[in-house]
Parts: structure tokens; C-alpha cells; sequence
């Protein structure tokens, strides 16, 4: 729908008669707002770079123009970013997300590479101004982690982080190995939309079972030592959420919920899509077996994102967070199906 057609429908006096309508009338009329700022913003920011440009070139002031082309620079990287949020056009793109990483098999070393993980997506959304939730963590025998759910929460994340889900396969030399051998390890990442007001989801509670259980893990003393996690199974689907964070079980139940609204909803995703797409080739997409990335360690270093061929030697960088290259490539090229 069109600004104008927007304009003209919140301006109706009668708008608020029906809330949940005017809501999201609002809320597409205040993003389309967003998105016309964002581009006069850029389109004033070029024309004043372009104005200062030919004004050094006549002064032939090279300080003026170096600083102006620096400028020019990070002004395409915006706007090339900016060109990318605007294929974010899933009715859950602007969420916020869950995201969850499990260890494979391999004891030990896929319970620190899941914990490597961990520190990648933290990494990038502290360079992205995104914080980060702890929602539930199974620490390690040894070392690292067994699984982890954490919530991100920012502008955009889960249609930043939604092409994520899948297997990571990473190969390096053991440092838990005294024979220094080179090991292969795997874990699987699932990234999940937080459903806001705006998305409904009919949970019939008869269909799901709650468990209570004592909390444990990392958290200290922001970890109430009765049972105070809680577990919900929908047993129609199978699926199960959990969560720990909350020092109540009231608080831990509430955000349970709100999990397993976003499991549905990614869960009818996924079957709208088989409905377009190759059963088989969907089933693979979020399969456990479906690699989607490897980080190789040893003996070379290079990480390789397996759909999109992008790859990079900057294997500290992608580790420490800068994983964008990744997140732009498999976004232009693996856009999510709309609900509509």
C-alpha cells in the first residue's frame, strides 16, 4: 500500500473504531515513514558530498577531497545495507529473535564449538547495538556448552538472522586432544521469529503439557535454586520449549509461552513453503543434516558459506562476530515466503 492511500486511511476519523486494525495500519504507515527518511537522509548525504567535492576541486584542496571520498565510501556501504533491509519484507522480518545452538555428537569438542558459536552471534550483535537475552543453557561436562537459547533484540534481527538455521561444521587441530589431531564437529543453529501483538497464534492449552523443574547452569545468582524452569511440550507438533532466566516460574512460564507461539509460527512457515517448494529440498533446508557453513581451522584457514559459495580467510573476524558478509549474501539470494 502507498503512502498517500496510508495517509488517507489513518486520517478517518472513525480509525480507532476498530483498534487491532488501526494498529496495524499505523505501524505499516510509521515503517513506510522510516524507510522515505532513510532514503532522503542518503540522497541529502550524497548531494553534500558531491557539493563539497567540486568545491575542493576547485580550491584543489586534496584534504578536503580525501576526507569527502572517505565519507562517499562508508555513504555506498549504508546504502548498500539499506538496499538489503529492504528486501526484509516477511510479516516477522522487523522482530525481534530466538536463536538457539546445539552441540552434535563429539562430546567435548562440539560442546566447545557450540560455545564458539555462542560468542560469534554475541560478538555480532554487540557490533550491530542488538542485546542479547539469556533464555536457557545446558553447560558442558568439560568445557563449552550442550545447548543454549538466547533471545536478540533489535530492529530487524530475526530477518537479519533468519538464514542461519542449520548445521556449522568447523575442523581445527584438537586443543582437547594430546595428540594434537585435527577434529571435525558440528552444530545446529535454529533461528525462530519473536511474534509480536501484531501475528496471532491459537495455542489450545489442552494440546501442551507444562513440566517445572529446578534451574541450573551459568546465571549465579540471577538463578532461583527452586523449581522454577519451566518446560512446555505441544504435543499435536512435538514441539518443546524451555526456559530458566527469570528468578519466577510465573516469569520463566510467561516467556515459555511466547517461545512456543514463535515455534508454531515458524513451524506454519515451514509448511507454506513445502507447498511452493520440493518437499525433499525443504526438509533439507532445516534439517539436522543440512550443512550450511564450514570453518576451517586447519590446515588452512577459510570459512565457507555452502549455499551462497561467499567464503573469506578472516577466520579471527567471522569467529569475533563479522559475519555480515554471510547474512547479505544468503538474504539477497534465499528470501524467506511471505504469509500473505
Amino acid at each position: 500500500m502507498r503512502l498517500s492511500e496510508l495517509d488517507a486511511l489513518t486520517a478517518d476519523p472513525h480509525l480507532w473504531d476498530a483498534p487491532e486494525n488501526a494498529q496495524k495500519l499505523m505501524t505499516e504507515k510509521n515503517r513506510l515513514q522510516e524507510k522515505l527518511h532513510d532514503y532522503d537522509s542518503l540522497a541529502q548525504r550524497l548531494k553534500d558530498c558531491m557539493d563539497l567535492i567540486e568545491l575542493a576541486e576547485a580550491e584543489n584542496d586534496t584534504a578536503v577531497l580525501a576526507d569527502t571520498e572517505n565519507q562517499l565510501f562508508e555513504l555506498q556501504k549504508e546504502a548498500a545495507t539499506k538496499e538489503l533491509e529492504s528486501l526484509l519484507s516477511g510479516e516477522a522480518d522487523p522482530n525481534d529473535t530466538f536463536l538457539e545452538i546445539h552441540a552434535g555428537a563429539g562430546g567435548t569438542e562440539a560442546q566447545d564449538w557450540a560455545d564458539m558459536l555462542l560468542r560469534m552471534y554475541n560478538g555480532w550483535a554487540n557490533k550491530h547495538h542488538y542485546k542479547v537475552e539469556f533464555l536457557e543453557e545446558s553447560p558442558g561436562e568439560e568445557a563449552g556448552i550442550k545447548s543454549v537459547i538466547i533471545k536478540v533484540k533489535g530492529k530487524n534481527a530475526y530477518g537479519w538472522l533468519k538464514t542461519e538455521s542449520g548445521v556449522h561444521r568447523l575442523v581445527r587441530i584438537s586443543p582437547f586432544d594430546a595428540n594434537a589431531r585435527r577434529h571435525t564437529s558440528f552444530a545446529s543453529v535454529w533461528v525462530y521469529p519473536v511474534i509480536d501483538d501484531s501475528i496471532h497464534i491459537d495455542i489450545n492449552p489442552a494440546d501442551c503439557r507444562i513440566d517445572t523443574y529446578r534451574a541450573s547452569g551459568a546465571g549465579g545468582q540471577h538463578i532461583n535454586k527452586t523449581d522454577s524452569a519451566v518446560r512446555i511440550t505441544h504435543l499435536p507438533t512435538g514441539i518443546v520449549v524451555q526456559c530458566q532466566n527469570q528468578r519466577s516460574q510465573f516469569a520463566n512460564r510467561d516467556e515459555a509461552w511466547s517461545m512456543l507461539r514463535a515455534r508454531l509460527y515458524e513451524f506454519e512457515l515451514q509448511k507454506r513453503a513445502e507447498k511452493t517448494k520440493n518437499i525433499e529440498d525443504s526438509k533439507a533446508d532445516i534439517g539436522w543434516g543440512h550443512q550450511i557453513r564450514s570453518y576451517v581451522l586447519q590446515p588452512y584457514q577459510l570459512v565457507k558459506d555452502l549455499r551462497t559459495e561467499v567464503e573469506t580467510s578472516d577466520t579471527n573476524g567471522v569467529l569475533n562476530g563479522d559475519i555480515d558478509l554471510f547474512l547479505s549474501a544468503a538474504l539477497a539470494s534465499h528470501l524467506e515466503p511471505t504469509t500473505s
